[in-house]
C-alpha cells in the first residue's frame, strides 16, 4: 500500500468550508471558483482542495466552467425533485425503524433538538438552522439502528444544504418547521412505525414541494 499524501478529515473539513460558502450564498450560482484564494483564506495546500472541490463536482455542486476550472452549478428543479424522492424513501423507512426500536431514547434525548432547532429560527442564521435539521434526522438514523441509513443519506444532505442555504436567504423570516419535527419525534415516542413512515414521507414531500416552488417562483 501507498503512504497516504492526506489526511481524510483536512479534505472534510475544506469539503465542509467550500460547502458553507455556497448553501451561505457566499459563493453564488456561476462563481468562479479560484483554489489559490481558498487555499489562502483556509490556510491549507492546494491538494486537499483539488480533492475537496472533485468531491464537490461529483456531487452535484460544482461543474466545469467554459475554458477551464469550475463554477457553482446552477439549481436544478428537477434533480431537486427527484433527490427528496428518493430522501423520502430513506427518511420514512428511518423513522418506521425509530419508532419501532427506540422510542424510550427518542423521549429522553429528542426535546433537547426541538430546542436547539427553535432557538435557531429565533436567531435567523442559515448556517444553524441548516446544522440543527440535520442534527435531528441525524439522531433519527441513529434511533433507526439501521447502520447502512446515514451513509447512504450523506451525499443527499450535501445537496440538500445547498439548497436549503438558497431558500432561507430568499425570505427576511425563515420558515418554521418545527412544529412538524416535533409532530414526528412524539410519534417515534408513541412506537408506532406505520405513522411514522407515512407522516416522515409527508414531510419530505412537502419540504420538496415548498422548496420547488420558491425557486422556480425567482
Amino acid at each position: 500500500m501507498k503512504i497516504i499524501a492526506v489526511q481524510p478529515n483536512l479534505v472534510e473539513q475544506v469539503h465542509e468550508a467550500i460547502l458553507q460558502e455556497i448553501s451561505s450564498g457566499k459563493l453564488a450560482p456561476g462563481s468562479r471558483i479560484i483554489q489559490e484564494q481558498i487555499a489562502t483564506e483556509l490556510g491549507v495546500s492546494r491538494q486537499p482542495i483539488q480533492q475537496a472541490l472533485l468531491l464537490l463536482r461529483n456531487q452535484g455542486l460544482l461543474r466545469d466552467a467554459p475554458g477551464r476550472g469550475l463554477i457553482v452549478a446552477p439549481l436544478d428543479p428537477d434533480y431537486i425533485r427527484q433527490m427528496y424522492e428518493i430522501r423520502a424513501v430513506l427518511e420514512g423507512l428511518a423513522f418506521r425503524k425509530a419508532a419501532e426500536n427506540n422510542s424510550q431514547t427518542a423521549r429522553s434525548q429528542g426535546e433537547a433538538l426541538i430546542e436547539k432547532g427553535r432557538k435557531a429560527v429565533k436567531k435567523g442564521l442559515v448556517t444553524e438552522l441548516i446544522s440543527t435539521d440535520m442534527a435531528f434526522h441525524h439522531f433519527v438514523y441513529g434511533l433507526s439502528d439501521n447502520l447502512l441509513i446515514a451513509p447512504t443519506m450523506d451525499t443527499h444532505w450535501t445537496y440538500t444544504q445547498r439548497v436549503m442555504g438558497e431558500v432561507l436567504m430568499m425570505d427576511e423570516k425563515p420558515r418554521d418547521i418545527w412544529h412538524q419535527h416535533e409532530e414526528l419525534l412524539q410519534i417515534i415516542i408513541d412506537g408506532d412505525g406505520d405513522a411514522a413512515e407515512a407522516k416522515a414521507r409527508q414531510h419530505i414531500t412537502e419540504a420538496a414541494s415548498f422548496i420547488i416552488s420558491r425557486l422556480t417562483a425567482n
